[in-house]
């Protein structure tokens, strides 16, 4: 009886240890795989960005610049399925920034926004490398409906903000 144990747990012992080894063969296969389909970061990059100007045709996508980043396309994708919407900033020189926000995004939010949308903007036209935002924040208010948005955690939604809305960026008046 114990003869027939110990054959059995040979055999268990066996099993694990062929398992194992075929595991271990296995992974060897992959990575081998894995080297010769390695390509270089170029191409890669070559066919990544094929691939991006071909979803960017895509109808529901199509106002997104070549150069989209995925936070973009999360971004337009959240629109399509209202858990997103686009504030309309107006600066004085007439341009309107359309940012896009959470639908419950605070007015922090709305300015990390514009900050982003701003970063993304110099980068594709090779504009000012930095702007202060510290100054830009100091210096001009975010307008909607004559109310100033003062407070950053405050949301959107608080103040009467909703899709398509148009906020202004004012200049803040000095008191002397």
């Amino acid at each position: 009886m114990e003869e027939l144990m110990l054959k059995e747990e040979n055999l268990k012992n066996d099993e694990v240890e062929f398992e194992e080894k075929t595991a271990v063969d296995e992974i060897k296969e992959e990575q081998e795989e894995d080297e010769e389909e390695a390509l270089p970061h170029s191409e890669f990059l070559d066919i990544f960005e094929e691939g991006l100007a071909l979803m960017v045709q895509d109808p529901l996508l199509c106002d997104l610049p070549i150069q989209v980043t995925l936070e973009e396309v999360n971004s337009q994708v959240a629109l399509e399925y209202g858990q997103a919407m686009t504030v309309r900033v107006c600066k004085a020189d007439g341009e309107v920034m359309p940012i896009v926000v959470v639908q419950s995004a605070t007015v922090l939010d709305l300015k990390k926004a514009i900050r982003r949308y701003m970063e993304l903007k110099q980068q594709r036209e090779g504009g000012v490398k930095h702007i202060s935002w510290k100054y830009v924040w100091r210096t001009f208010h975010l307008v909607f409906n004559g109310e100033k948005l003062e407070d950053d955690k405050r949301k959107l939604k608080d103040y009467g903000i909703r899709n398509r809305d148009e906020v202004t960026f004012l200049k803040k008046l000095r008191r002397k």
